[in-house]
C-alpha cells in the first residue's frame, strides 16, 4: 500500500469537519491533558491525524518537547541549547498561528490514536515564500513513536496541500548529512538531491553540512498519476 492511499481518500489536507480532539501527554511521564476543538482534522489512515498546531495545545506540545529537547538538539541547531519553557512554547505557538493567519507557514502537530484519545506525537510545518511559489518542510518525531510511516504520511498530506490548494512550484527538504532517517524520508517521496551546503548548521559545539532536497510540483503529480 502506497503511502498516499494510507490517507483517507478525497481528503484535502487541512481540511475535514470539526471534531474535538484530546490530546494527552500522560503517557510520556507528563500528568497533562488538554482538549481542544480542532477547527479540522487531517486523517493520516485510521491511527493518525493532523490538527493545527496553535497555542490551544501548548501544554501537550510542552510536555513532548521536554521528553525530547536533548534528541531535538542534535538535528536542530541552535533551536533546542536550553529546555524548554512553557512561556516560551506559548509564545512559538502563538508566533506560528499568527503566520498561518498571514499565509506564511503552516504549523501542523501530528496525533496517534490511543484508548484515552488522541496523543500528541510530533510537528510537521511549511514555511511558505508566496512570491516565489516555493516552501521548505519540515519536521520531528517523538520517542515512542517512530517506525510507523507517521513523517512520511504527514508530509505526504502536506505536500498534497502544497501542490494543489496552495498552487506551489516547489518544495525544500533541508537536513544535516548525517540525518539518516530524514533523508531516507526525502528520498522516499521523490526528492531530488540538489547540493550540500558545507557547514552550514551552526551548533552549540560544531558545524555540520546540510545537505538540500528539492521536489517540483510536476514531479509530485506524476508520481501520483504513474503505476
Amino acid at each position: 500500500m502506497s503511502i498516499r492511499t494510507q490517507i483517507a481518500a478525497g481528503q484535502t489536507c487541512p481540511g475535514g469537519s470539526r471534531s474535538r480532539v484530546s490530546v494527552t501527554a500522560t503517557d510520556l511521564g507528563a500528568d497533562v491533558s488538554t482538549v481542544t476543538a480542532a477547527l479540522f482534522t487531517c486523517p493520516l489512515g485510521d491511527d493518525a491525524a493532523l490538527i493545527p498546531r496553535t497555542v490551544t495545545i501548548a501544554e501537550a506540545y510542552q510536555a513532548l518537547l521536554e521528553v525530547n529537547y536533548e534528541r531535538l538538539a542534535r538535528w536542530f541547531p541552535r533551536a533546542f541549547d536550553k529546555p524548554p519553557t512553557l512561556d516560551g512554547t506559548r509564545a512559538d505557538l502563538e508566533r506560528g498561528g499568527q503566520a498561518w493567519f498571514e499565509g506564511s507557514q503552516l504549523p501542523l502537530a501530528i496525533t496517534v490514536k490511543a484508548e484515552d484519545g488522541w496523543r500528541l506525537a510530533g510537528w510537521v510545518n511549511l514555511l511558505i515564500n508566496g512570491p516565489a511559489r516555493s516552501a521548505e518542510v519540515g519536521y520531528w518525531l517523538g520517542v515512542g513513536f517512530e517506525g510507523r510511516g507517521l513523517v512520511a504520511r504527514a508530509v505526504t498530506a502536506v505536500l498534497d496541500h502544497a501542490f494543489g490548494p496552495l498552487g506551489l512550484h516547489r518544495v525544500e527538504l533541508r537536513t544535516t548529512t548525517d540525518n539518516k532517517r530524514s533523508r531516507s524520508v526525502a528520498q522516499r517521496l521523490g526528492f531530488t538531491q540538489e547540493g550540500v551546503l558545507r557547514e552550514a548548521a551552526a551548533f552549540t559545539d560544531e558545524r555540520r553540512d546540510v545537505v538540500i532536497y528539492g521536489l517540483l510540483a510536476s514531479e509530485w503529480r506524476r508520481a501520483a498519476n504513474s503505476p
